[in-house]
């Protein structure tokens, strides 16, 4: 919630205004009170909008349409004014996470309380049709989540089922991925698109991602049509219960009471809005609006945790309590939410949502591990043509792999099968890519802007102008970059602001650096091979160590140590830069021919390549297996590729990529290649992506 601007109204009918919820094209919606202390959201439509008469008559059909509806599972109308000359309407306040929000704040819904969302909607659904109305418009943003269970919210497209459309021409409200194919078509819609609505709603609440998504509007509507949802994250148990509800045929869909009964929710599932995470955020969102509209006998029993309290028992300021009810999820969807579309061809315009609201991870099922011996077989086809040939290394991201796509831009591709999930066309991908906490992709364009996406979508989030040259390292909570003028950067994930900008200690030009971050450091490796780290909160310089590698090799951090190749394997401590150990290569380094290259640690085991050999050790620098030799690897190296029970080394001469088992015996199998143009790989829930002359092929691990 926010606190009241300029032109916000101080009453609205018997209703003082305390604070904004909700804002969108067409209207806002307020949190009010009336003289005895009763809480409402009251929705009023934009000012400049009111000689519409389209509008006009959808406001009024809204307040209409949602009187009718007596069922316990939506929001109560509470009262309307339509005729004034600001017309509102006042509907009951409910003081919990919209379901899309408690997803990203506390991960998909587990068996249990699925079912009791699905038994508890269907119910409302067949309340809401009982009356002779279709919502018309069931998404995640429109189920409130509060103590007593889901309650639907915005009656604002609903109408009689047997009601024809009073969009204009050409024009139909819907939401994408939400709404049924028939609204899609703009034909004539009937109580079962709200529960193809309600499959795709499920769908999200059990696997933490929309069934149908994709980077265009236009996409997204096509695979509603004609496309098949994307299940993949949704527990094979609960399945039956969805897929039903989003066939293409609406004669093929079950009741809303059908549904209700196939759900089968355990005894008593009122229990599951009483305890776990969940329930306590419903409860300080509850607390904190009676105490907000100063009567705290209403709404039931105290929380478990009392943050709206100071840590010295004093009540909290106005504006505390308002930024608790934050995304308290009453957005009654004014004129849509800001979430609705009103689509008119190819000039449908699209109403971006908060860029820092991100979608939680999707997760991941690990591959199938593969025999030790023999040639792997590919998971799936190479995919010949799909990458730069200069593309940086691949960027497995949960459910994606992210690589620079032939014809500019960046791409991501499906780790399950390969098939492109999103592209990126204004990357510029010579700057690099990077994961931010696995949910969003960072990388920048050709002006340095930098920008993000959601992973598993492509959905763009936020940007930051931070003149970013090259991308070095994330973490949950920073973006560090090189800036085109030769300084370190740091971008807050949170706001997108630069939290600082520094001139390193060493000059990183010459070509591209690399880095990490860890043990509170950002360590940069330079083309030159001088390693410089600086604090990560403050970029201050921590130590610099000069003429360690004969090029750029990125450095490894586990613990408090920090591990760097090149003419020497060196161990770093890294709060004062103090040399803990270095080991000489098997060969002395000739014309960069030959040293250490970059090490990875995996398990408490440093591995890297010795000249041809792959070594072991343990953090104190003793071996800690056999070496294993590798046939074809010269400079520049790569870190070594760690899946499972096997390290994978990519070979820059014809041979392919090598794995050799963990406990170091001989090199087990290899992957042949040939080309060797833009060779390199990464690895992620036992799968290993390579790219190899702008071919993208996964193999299994073992």
């Amino acid at each position: 919630m926010k606190p009241l601007g300029p032109g916000d109204p101080l009453r609205l009918g018997p209703y003082r205004v305390v604070g904004v919820l909700g804002e969108g094209g067409m209207g806002k919606v307020y949190f009010g009170r009336d003289a005895a202390g009763t809480p409402a959201a009251v929705k009023v439509l934009l000012p400049e909008l009111a000689d519409d008469e389209h509008l006009a008559e959808r406001f009024v059909r809204e307040a209409q349409t949602a009187r009718a509806v007596t069922s316990e599972g939506v929001a109560r109308v509470l009262g309307a004014d339509l005729e004034s000359g600001r017309p509102w309407i006042a509907t009951e306040f409910l003081a919990g996470p919209t379901l899309d929000d408690a997803v990203q704040r506390h991960g998909p819904f587990g068996d249990a309380l699925l079912r009791e969302v699905a038994r508890s909607l269907a119910c409302t659904l067949r309340d809401i049709h009982a009356a002779g109305l279709v919502h018309r418009d069931l998404k995640p943003s429109n189920v409130v989540l509060t103590s007593r269970g889901p309650r639907v919210i915005d009656f604002g497209i609903a109408r009689p089922e047997h009601g024809l459309t009073l969009t204009r021409t050409g024009q139909i409200p819907v939401t994408p991925g939400y709404g049924a194919p028939e609204q899609v078509l703009g034909r004539r819609v009937g109580p079962a698109a709200d529960v193809f609505s309600l499959g795709t709603v499920l769908a999200f609440a059990a696997g933490g991602r929309p069934a149908y998504a994709g980077t265009e509007v236009a996409a997204v509507l096509y695979e509603v049509v004609h496309g098949s949802p994307d299940l993949e994250w949704v527990p094979g148990a609960l399945r039956y219960l969805l897929e039903p509800c989003l066939a293409k045929d609406p004669a093929a869909r079950p009741l809303p009471a059908q549904v209700a009964d196939a759900a089968q929710p355990p005894h008593r599932a009122e229990r599951l809005w009483k305890t776990g995470p969940l329930a306590d955020e419903i409860r300080e969102r509850e607390a904190a609006a009676r105490r907000l509209i100063g009567d705290a006998k209403r709404a039931g029993p105290p929380p478990r945790r009392e943050p709206a309290t100071g840590a010295d028992g004093s009540r909290p300021s106005r504006r505390r309590l308002l930024i608790a009810l934050a995304g308290g999820g009453t957005l009654l969807a004014a004129g849509g939410g800001g979430a609705a579309w009103w689509l008119s061809g190819a000039d449908a315009p699209s109403v971006p949502s908060d860029p820092f609201d991100v979608p939680p991870a999707a997760a991941l099922r690990p591959a199938a591990l593969g025999t030790d011996t023999g040639t792997p077989q590919p998971l799936w086809a190479p995919l010949p043509g799909v990458a730069d040939v200069g593309s940086p290394p691949p960027l497995p991201v949960r459910d994606v792999v992210v690589f620079a796509a032939a014809g500019g831009g960046i791409a991501a591709h499906r780790v399950t099968n390969g098939k492109q999930r999103w592209r990126a066309g204004d990357a510029h991908a010579d700057a690099g890519y990077l994961s931010i906490a696995d949910r969003l992709v960072a990388t920048a364009d050709a002006d340095g802007v930098l920008r993000t996406y959601v992973a598993s979508t492509g959905a763009p989030r936020w940007t930051a102008e931070a003149k970013a040259s090259a991308l070095l390292a994330a973490d949950a909570d920073h973006v560090y970059v090189l800036t085109s003028e030769g300084a370190l950067r740091c971008v807050a994930t949170a706001d997108a602001r630069v939290r600082w900008t520094r001139r390193p200690a060493l000059a990183l030009t010459g070509g591209r650096p690399v880095a990490a971050v860890g043990a509170g450091l950002l360590v940069v490796c330079g083309a030159s091979g001088d390693v410089v780290a600086v604090r990560a909160r403050d970029g201050a310089r921590a130590w610099v160590r000069k003429g360690q590698a004969a090029a750029a090799l990125p450095p490894a951090i586990d613990g408090g140590s920090v591990f760097l190749g090149g003419h020497t394997l060196a161990a770093i401590r890294a709060s004062d830069g103090k040399e803990l150990w270095s080991r000489d290569p098997f060969r002395p380094v000739r014309r960069g021919a030959y040293g250490w290259g970059p090490p990875t640690v995996a398990g408490g085991v440093v591995c890297t390549l010795d000249s041809e050999a792959l070594r072991f050790l343990h953090p104190d620098g003793e071996e800690a297996s056999t070496a294993a030799i590798v046939a074809g690897v010269t400079p520049p190296w790569q870190p070594p590729v760690v899946q499972a029970g096997s390290v994978w080394v990519v070979e820059s001469q014809d041979t392919g990529v090598s794995g050799v088992p963990r406990a170091g015996r001989s090199v087990a199998q290899t992957y042949p290649l040939t080309g060797g143009q833009g060779r390199s790989a990464a690895g992620e829930g036992n799968r290993l992506f390579v790219l190899n002359s702008g071919t993208l092929v996964a193999l299994p691990v073992f």
